[in-house]
């Protein structure tokens, strides 16, 4: 049988082959290269490319191969990685006049966990204004005539072109698990402050997670192996025993999967299709998904709101002051009105979390995970909008882990299937996720 293109393989699975010397890292570098070459100029995916550079780094890491020396957890994959996110030798520009040509002088503490893992930094992917809603250049994979979703817009867009293997995102409301979903691909967001923030732009200290994108649950178990290390320097940081979400994924989980089939308080903005996707999903799943209900969850949606509307006010609010000229009317506007929100409503609903999460945690001693929709739909048609992070920023407000899987198809176009765990439990909800697609492939 012949081997797939070699930009067709998960992430696993080139560095297997890598690994083993069937293929060399600049070959596997290059094959990315003339992908993105093939598909920029449709999808708008970066904002800066390092081609030679990457191919060099390729180079020295064979070398060091030949040489004996062992290879790293990511070795010879590239990885894009969102321009909110800072590289010393790439400039990080956050989508945002206000920030054009900026360069850091080090690297975000991912990014260095990455090189350190023997991962190649092949280029910055384009972002949303600031990691907000006002959608970049970027085009969906799939339909270029369709939004790939934001604010990881070109993470997520050069994944699901199949030019990359892995990239990193951020998710203040929606904005990694939304777009796996639009671009067909496995995303990420783990537990708040499993993936350290250091070096990335902040607009919400209690939400801002950063995430992973890749080709398959294995993807996203390596990465978050090699860069979910706890860091002083960020304040949500936590310590933890050396993550083997990897190990997690292989050994799998005994006995028959528990799904809570979880509509949600954003259930009525799904679109009609969606809705039945999901329902005939669960369907299909027979006694291993029991619908749920979480009336402690209410209200949400208006906690999220305040949280990230408030702190976002108070990040970005001086740039409202001070130049103006350089935001554009969408987010001038949001952070007008965020101004607006009043402490004791921020106050409660930053109380309002852990009760919440508590009848949450409840759920998730009876069930492995919750089941429910990565997004309102498939990509909407246009590039005006993102589209609406409903049902994920309820999840991020309560800083537990999510996973998009892409199982569900509706009118040709991919919809995720998105897993909910419980605060640090991403191994459980990984080797979950995996044990759901072996007992879909029968």
């Amino acid at each position: 049988m012949p081997q797939p293109p070699l930009t067709e393989l998960s992430a696993s699975e080139a560095r297997d082959l890598m690994v083993r010397g069937e293929v060399t890292a600049e070959t596997y570098v290059g094959a990315c290269l003339e992908a993105i070459a093939a598909r920029e100029g449709e999808i708008a995916a970066w904002t800066a490319l390092a081609p030679e550079q990457a191919l060099a780094q390729a180079r020295a890491l064979d070398a060091a191969r030949l040489a004996g020396e062992a290879p790293g957890a990511l070795f010879g994959l590239p990885v894009g990685i969102k321009d909110v996110i800072d590289t010393a030798d790439l400039p990080t520009e956050n989508g945002s006049a206000l920030f054009a040509g900026r360069q850091p002088e080090t690297d975000a503490a991912a990014v260095a966990q990455i090189r350190a893992a023997g991962g190649i930094i092949i280029g910055k992917t384009v972002t949303t204004e600031l990691a907000n809603n006002f959608p970049g250049k970027t085009r969906n994979p799939h339909d270029p005539t369709r939004t790939p979703g934001g604010s990881s817009s070109g993470s997520a867009a050069a994944v699901g072109a199949r030019t990359i293997p892995l990239a990193l995102g951020t998710q203040t409301g929606g904005s990694v698990i939304r777009p796996a979903s639009f671009c067909g691909i496995y995303g990420l967001k783990p537990t708040l402050g499993l993936i350290s923030r250091r070096g990335a732009l902040l607009q919400s200290h209690t939400l801002d997670t950063l995430g992973v994108y890749g080709r398959s649950i294995e993807d996203l178990a390596m990465i978050t192996d090699a860069i979910g290390n706890h860091d002083p320097g960020d304040a949500v940081s936590f310590e933890h025993a050396p993550l083997r979400l990897t190990e997690a994924v292989r050994q799998g989980r005994a006995g028959p999967l528990r799904l809570a089939l979880f509509r949600s308080p954003a259930w009525e903005e799904a679109e009609p299709a969606a809705q039945a996707a999901l329902v005939a999903f669960a369907r299909r799943l027979g006694a291993m998904a029991e619908e749920i209900e979480i009336p402690a969850m209410a209200e949400v949606r208006r906690h999220h709101a305040h949280v990230m509307g408030a702190e976002g006010a108070a990040y970005y609010g001086p740039f409202l002051r001070q130049k103006p000229e350089l935001l554009s009317g969408f987010i001038t506007a949001r952070l007008t009105e965020s101004l607006k929100i009043a402490a004791p409503d921020y106050a409660r609903s930053m109380a309002a979390r852990e009760p919440m999460y508590a009848a949450v945690a409840a759920v998730l001693q009876r069930f492995d995970a919750i089941l429910t929709l990565s997004a309102c739909g498939p990509a909407p048609k246009g590039l005006e909008s993102t589209g609406n992070p409903v049902f994920n920023a309820m999840w991020t407000y309560l800083g537990v882990p999510c996973v998009s899987l892409p199982l569900l198809d509706v009118s040709g176009l991919p919809l995720g299937v998105q897993l909910v765990g419980a605060r640090r439990g991403e191994g459980r909800l990984l080797a979950t996720a995996r044990a759901l697609e072996r007992h879909l492939a029968g």
